[in-house]
């Protein structure tokens, strides 16, 4: 089992600092993160803890794990790592559309005539 762990199911109020506190009563906290959304600032409703050691994380896991905290229950389990994502979206030019129809129906559209 790694050392960091998963959050899930974290009220919007919750903070870094708290999330430390919760999670030091089962070891030694290295760092606690509450993830935002990067454009709105607001907590995402989950989050996660790395302890300085494996035997802390697991202990972490099963003190709290289903348990509640600021008026939800919580999820608590080890993070899977972070698989890179297939660059599959829309090219960075908006996922338009390519026809040249735009809003104009079958007028053979002025946006993208060249």
């Amino acid at each position: 089992m790694a050392s960091k762990l998963f959050v899930g199911g974290l009220s919007w109020g919750t903070t870094d600092d708290k999330l430390r506190e919760l999670f030091a009563q089962a070891g030694t906290v290295v760092s606690a993160t509450v993830i935002t959304d990067k454009y709105t600032g607001k907590s995402k409703g989950f989050g996660f803890v790395e302890f300085a050691s494996e035997e802390e994380a697991k202990a972490a896991v099963e003190k709290f794990n289903g348990t509640e905290f600021d008026g939800r229950s919580i999820t608590v389990n080890e993070a899977r790592p972070l698989v890179p994502r297939d660059n599959q979206g829309g090219g960075g030019y908006g996922g338009g559309r390519s026809d040249n129809r735009g809003r104009g129906g079958d007028r053979g559209g002025s946006r993208n005539r060249y």
